[in-house]
């Protein structure tokens, strides 16, 4: 396997621990994840908090939404039980004390997914964590958001999150990727984060000719990761750190 490819842990490493905890960022780091991703929300008192949904129920059964809730009343969850009985008590945790555990020279992407309210309180957590710029990688749905926290982050690389839909009759995927592509080019942003099951060599031709960067999401299969190797993607996500880069360097 090329050494240049960044193994980017999804959620920390989540088929082994619980998605956005603390114990799967400190585990991917144990995995050799090049990077770790996680998910962010603000609290009702203005805290950025790890949770992919923007209700509690999924994860713990108790329905609470994180915006209205603050960060004391979302810790009296188990965020951890769900996965297995050896993290039952896992609680919600802040990017403070997610980024307090990266190592030297590895790189944390942060996927916004709320809105711009987020990025003065981002920008002051990151300053405080001591953080690199350049290695804090904010990525959202939304170009729009990624152009605020430009405003306050503005050595940060920076990538536009697509998911796609594929007609099962026509097999046309949407949204369109001629669009995405121009939507990330005029926000000036670094890059796009794809889905990868769409990613093809016309596409990966296409995002590099706009001189953009290419990240996919989410790869736990060895043959569809050295697929996208091969169409020259270097940044990779999955939920499975340890084993797909031994699967890699086994292939």
């Amino acid at each position: 396997m090329n050494d240049v490819i960044e193994i980017i842990a999804h959620r920390g490493a989540s088929s082994d621990a619980p998605e956005n905890t603390l114990a799967a960022v400190a585990l991917a780091w144990e995995q050799g994840a090049d990077a770790v991703e996680a998910d962010f929300r603000l609290t009702r008192d203005g805290q950025i908090v790890a949770i992919h949904d923007d209700s509690t129920l999924r994860l713990t059964g108790i329905d609470l939404r994180v915006s209205e809730h603050t960060l004391d009343e979302l810790r009296q969850l188990d965020f951890g039980g769900w996965k297995a009985a050896q993290f039952r008590g896992e609680r919600i945790a802040t990017l403070a004390e997610i980024l307090a555990t990266v190592p030297p020279g590895k790189r944390f992407y942060i996927e916004i997914k709320c809105g711009a309210e987020i990025v003065g309180p981002l920008a002051a957590v990151v300053d405080a964590a001591g953080i690199d710029e350049e290695r804090i990688v904010p990525i959202c749905f939304s170009a729009t958001v990624l152009t605020a926290a430009r405003q306050v982050l503005p050595r940060s690389p920076n990538y536009l999150v697509v998911e796609f839909l594929r007609d099962p009759d026509t097999g046309v995927w949407f949204p369109d990727a001629d669009a995405m592509l121009a939507e990330a080019m005029a926000a000036e942003l670094t890059g796009l984060d794809l889905m990868a099951a769409r990613v093809d060599s016309e596409l990966a031709n296409e995002v590099r000719k706009a001189d953009l960067d290419l990240c996919v999401w989410t790869v736990d299969s060895p043959d569809e990761a050295r697929r996208l190797i091969d169409l020259g993607i270097r940044r990779i996500t999955t939920n499975r750190p340890a084993s797909l880069r031994e699967q890699l360097r086994g292939g």
